[in-house]
């Protein structure tokens, strides 16, 4: 048989074939009632949802425009990816932003910029000065709370290391301390969600054994009671089944192979006196500072907080306040509570700032704050606001190589960040993303320095609510401070000699 009747008889077989299979799916799909849409337009309606299957991935790569994406645009990925590279981040031919949209912040150049023989590094930030072992957070951004189980052995080795490169916290999220958490000796905030995933019995109770075991480890610096988190406030962690691996499973102490569903909120913590019976507890236990991470919806919540503190003595109030953003996180989460519950850092940062002065303990609480916060103007802007210490978690996702595939849910992520297959972690070397995360951390520094420097003041610290401006509807920009007028100036932090010196 010649070439050419081969090729014939190949194209013969391969259009039968099609021909049958067409013929059999069409069979399915009319005799089948779950689906209209397939019933009434055999096969070629089966193209409906390979389409939208696919659009996400035509939108990101073809359609949309380099500012369009949501949650994150390519701009801002693209800077992530190249900052955390070491590359240059210059840009040519003016900005492809669009100033004119509402919300946009605008930062005010002061009439002589900082030289920068005038810069100053930026000053730490004092958590716990009563405690017995308060800690001194240097770093102008950190990385924010995951979980081992939601991101993979390799991504926390990666930040581990990454984190004590850069001197920033890693925190662990509620997911307990494993040990790819301690494995590159950085500082570690050990979160303690509403499952006690690290610090509980064999029916799921808080244990005191079992939380000192992790609390006092040398590594650890801070505790944080999460009591929600911008993705799903009202509503505990979600770890799908595939995901709970025999490993997952011992460090936070539930069964393997079975969804890890968290309370919605700590269930021995039913009021306010309750929450500082909590706080002042595992302060005890431990001798650090402890916190607590939430999402607000307005101010009431913090002057009964407040009032609770006051009644009973400043020295039960938590040493800091983490607030997330209301509009979502790196956790999996119902779309109703993502999109419709909690206010975004926009409103509720200036709102808990203002509500701590309000009632005289800004100086007690620090303020941590952690939603979408990933490039250098993000960053400022918090400190403009008033936080003393910003979180990131997906920014140091995109600094590891997360493209936002959005499967972080389906233990199918095809970068190895968020999966527990084998064959997908296997892209992701620990050693190079850590140099790149810690890469990230450099870099956004050095740009927050350079908005800090042109408003005219030494550090990022050093910023304040008049040094930026926010665009409204009309296009036009008002001054952030006439928007939230401060009740009272951020004071500078002591050093932590000065503190130890004090209380001895």
């Amino acid at each position: 048989m010649s070439g050419l009747d081969l090729l014939a008889s190949l194209f013969v077989f391969a259009v039968g074939t099609a021909f049958l299979l067409v013929i059999f799916l069409w069979i399915i799909d009319k005799t089948q009632t779950r689906d209209s849409i397939r019933h009434n337009f055999p096969v070629v309606g089966r193209f409906r949802y390979l389409f939208s299957h696919l659009g996400e991935f035509f939108r990101q790569y073809f359609f949309a425009l380099d500012r369009e994406e949501m949650p994150f645009n390519r701009a801002e990925r693209d800077w992530i990816y190249i900052s955390s590279k070491g590359g240059n981040n210059n840009a040519p031919f003016g900005s492809t932003r669009n100033l004119l949209t509402p919300g946009t912040p605008i930062f005010v150049p002061a009439s002589f910029a900082t030289l920068e023989s005038q810069a100053e590094e930026c000053p730490p930030v004092i958590f716990g000065p009563h405690t017995d072992h308060p800690y001194e957070g240097k770093s102008i951004i950190n990385v924010s709370a995951m979980s081992y189980g939601s991101l993979s052995a390799p991504a926390i080795r990666a930040l581990s290391h990454g984190a004590a490169q850069a001197g920033c916290w890693l925190n662990t999220g509620e997911g307990g301390l494993s040990p790819y958490h301690l494995e590159g000796n950085c500082d570690i905030v050990f979160q303690i969600g509403t499952a006690k995933y690290g610090a509980r019995d064999e029916d799921g109770n808080f244990s005191e054994k079992k939380f000192r075991e992790n609390a006092l480890k040398p590594q650890v610096k801070m505790i944080e009671l999460k009591l929600a988190q911008g993705a799903k406030p009202g509503k505990g962690g979600i770890l799908p089944a595939a995901k709970v691996t025999r490993e997952i499973a011992m460090i936070r102490g539930i069964r393997q192979g079975e969804a890890s569903i968290s309370p919605n909120r700590h269930p021995e913590i039913d009021s306010f006196d309750d929450l500082l019976d909590f706080i002042v507890r595992l302060r005890k236990l431990s001798g650090k500072p402890v916190g607590i991470k939430t999402v607000i919806g307005d101010s009431t919540w913090l002057d009964d907080l407040c009032a609770a503190v006051m009644k009973r003595g400043e020295e039960c109030a938590p040493d800091f306040i983490t607030l997330d953003g209301g509009d979502g996180g790196t956790g999996a989460a119902p779309l109703a509570l993502m999109d419709n519950v909690g206010l975004t850092l926009r409103e509720s940062l200036p709102m808990l700032v203002d509500g701590l002065a309000r009632n005289g303990l800004r100086e007690r609480i620090k303020v941590i704050c952690s939603g979408k916060l990933v490039t250098p103007a993000e960053v400022a802007w918090a400190y403009c606001a008033g936080a003393d210490a910003v979180n990131s978690a997906r920014g140091f996702m995109f600094a590891i190589g997360c493209i936002q595939a959005m499967r972080c849910h389906t233990n199918t992520c095809p970068t190895g960040v968020t999966t527990h297959n084998k064959r997908l972690q296997a892209g992701l070397n620990p050693i190079s993303k850590a140099q790149q995360a810690a890469m990230y951390v450099k870099k956004i520094n050095q740009d927050v320095g350079y908005i800090a420097h042109s408003c005219g003041v030494p550090h990022p610290r050093a910023l304040q609510r008049r040094h930026v401006r926010i665009v409204q509807g009309n296009g036009r920009s008002i001054c952030y401070g006439d928007v939230y007028p401060p009740i009272q100036p951020n004071k500078p932090d002591q050093s932590l000699e000065t503190v130890l010196l004090r209380r001895s």
